[in-house]
């Protein structure tokens, strides 16, 4: 059932999306090496590739102000020990208003089989496009590097500089991370290492050709640097409790903040589920442009340790904003959990409690050290009843816990000091009956009481 939602929306998005008044055209150009003969998931690269774009070109159907065209490399000339063609590369379906099923048709005939000439094709797709006068995107599908005598950065440029007004994409499909550098020249780079990747990266650069506004939110340092990272984003539409969107915060492989597709129509509220959470409301966004939203949302680690533990005791901490008695967070001991920067008081669930504040910095670790816990055990002949109390640094006794009522045994973990036990038997009904028990914890070790 998620499934079906997620391509009833992504239907939905590339629809609305393509609601403008500006004609967009997509040339998709589809790499037919023989490399793409290779096996990817249960079939080859090709097989998959000839899918899901087939797929797309269905869901794009009746896009108003939208035309497609598809250009193929390397399906003509078979590879050869001793030759390859260079000048493979050929506009199979022209753009038109709907060429949708041609492309469909085209695309269940190709066959991978030749060499890669990707310079070749980008400069024969510069004459492709009728004109310059509307958005022009190419959405390059790929899974190797130029295999021809044409560097692909040097075409790039140069229909740059003839003012050809191109937006490339383009689609790696199992690449060799390696190589990824090799494409920055070209345009935006995203790889699909598997076929469910591939059909989410596709969907979405298809949007981001169809829409021409994107953003990106970038969660900054108390340096105003968009450094933070790995936290779920909610959007809502403005002033209500509408969901539009929900993203874990990502940064790319060049550590900058991925980039999003928004509807500009609507305004919206952002939540950033750090802790605490942090909001910001009525953020608008610009059509036809890359907008960048700022979040201050600088963050440290804190971390509670035991000092001389030799076994494991598991022990929760609640965290609490300064001068707030809200829970934030709990967390055990050994954990550590980002947390913005700022004052908090951390209340360690042991016996007794221990009570910290502390101050959490940016990208560092603010540490709570606490000594190991000991353990009493009781034994009486009757059952008893009474309580446990420490002596604080004030030579005070101070209360720590109860005993079970009417229990004659128990154990009860408590920290390293000095204790008294006040207790009598349960069944002797009179106050001189009471008797007090002076004990020592020590960590890691468990003290035995005869009462």
């Amino acid at each position: 059932m998620k499934k079906i939602f997620f391509i009833a929306f992504v239907l939905t998005q590339l629809v609305s999306f393509g609601q403008q008044n500006e004609t967009t055209r997509i040339l998709f150009i589809l790499d037919a090496s023989n490399s793409m003969n290779t096996s990817w998931g249960g079939q080859s690269r090709i097989e998959a590739a000839k899918e899901l774009l087939s797929k797309t070109v269905t869901e794009l159907k009746g896009t108003p102000n939208l035309e497609v065209g598809l250009r193929v490399y390397g399906h003509q000339s078979p590879i050869t020990a001793t030759s390859q063609d260079c000048n493979d590369t050929k506009l199979e379906v022209p753009f038109a208003r709907d060429n949708f099923d041609k492309i469909k048709y085209r695309l269940f005939s190709i066959e991978a089989k030749g060499t890669t000439p990707i310079a070749r094709s980008l400069e024969a797709a510069a004459a492709d496009f009728p004109d310059n006068k509307t958005r022009n995107v190419i959405i390059l599908i790929t899974d190797g590097l130029e295999a021809c005598d044409n560097d692909p950065c040097v075409v790039a440029k140069k229909l740059k500089d003839k003012g050809v007004n191109v937006t490339p994409f383009v689609i790696g499909l199992g690449l060799d991370l390696s190589y990824l550098e090799k494409f920055n020249c070209i345009g935006n780079f995203t790889d699909a290492e598997t076929k469910n990747a591939f059909e989410k990266v596709l969907k979405t650069v298809v949007s981001k050709a169809l829409m021409n506004t994107t953003a990106q939110i970038n969660l900054n340092t108390v340096d105003g640097l968009p450094l933070e990272t790995n936290v779920t984003m909610f959007l809502y539409e403005a002033g209500t409790s509408n969901l539009k969107y929900t993203f874990v915060h990502t940064l790319n492989r060049y550590r900058n903040p991925d980039t999003l597709i928004l509807d500009p129509k609507l305004n919206y509220d952002l939540v950033v589920n750090t802790t605490p959470r942090v909001e910001k409301k009525n953020i608008s966004i610009t059509k036809n442009t890359h907008n960048t939203i700022q979040v201050d949302a600088g963050q440290g680690e804190i971390q509670i340790r035991f000092l001389n533990a030799t076994k494991p005791y598991q022990i929760d901490a609640r965290v609490m904003k300064a001068e707030e008695m809200k829970t934030l967070n709990t967390q055990k001991i050994g954990e550590r959990d980002r947390y913005l920067v700022g004052w908090y008081n951390v209340e360690i669930l042991t016996l007794p409690r221990i009570y910290v504040a502390i101050n959490v910095k940016q990208s560092t670790k603010a540490e709570i050290n606490i000594k190991a816990p000991g353990k009493v055990k009781y034994a009486a002949g009757s059952g008893i009843v009474g309580q446990i109390f420490v002596e604080n640094e004030s030579d005070a006794w101070e209360w720590v816990c109860n005993l079970e009522d009417g229990a004659s045994t128990g154990y009860i973990q408590l920290q390293p000091g000095a204790y008294q036990l006040v207790y009598r038997q349960k069944n002797l009904k009179k106050s001189e009956y009471t008797l007090e028990k002076d004990f020592r914890i020590n960590s890691n070790k468990t003290t035995f009481l005869q009462l």
